[in-house]
């Protein structure tokens, strides 16, 4: 039984979501207006369509809306620079990537969001 590949990915947002989202703001108190505001996030698809997916409010077939708010409306386009490094991998290892990736990049002085 094969298991299914996962990659992390990362998608530049506007940075009018720092000054339009409260809980985007407060989640990046280390922000210094300077560099971007992003997002981090996994998917067992290609980055593209996964951005496809958020930009278009993409609903599974039980009706569960699978895109992210924040990507939906502030979404620019995918950073390759940021995660074309980092391998394929498991769900459960792409679950802590996500969480590493965004933090990292936090201590980098972005603003992230991730789930």
């Amino acid at each position: 039984m094969s298991k299914m590949i996962y990659r992390v990915y990362v998608i530049e947002l506007s940075k009018k979501v720092f000054s339009e989202d409260i809980k985007f703001r407060e989640a990046n108190p280390q922000f210094n207006g300077v560099s971007e505001c992003l997002y981090v996030g996994m998917t067992s698809k290609d980055p593209k369509e996964r951005f496809e997916q958020h930009k278009t409010g993409y609903r599974n077939k039980n009706g569960h809306n699978l895109a992210s708010k924040i990507v939906q409306k502030y979404g620019k386009y995918l950073r390759p620079s940021l995660y074309m490094h980092i391998d394929p991998m498991t769900q459960e290892e792409a679950l802590v990537m996500e969480k590493n990736l965004a933090l990292e990049l936090r201590r980098q002085k972005y603003a992230v969001w991730f789930n």
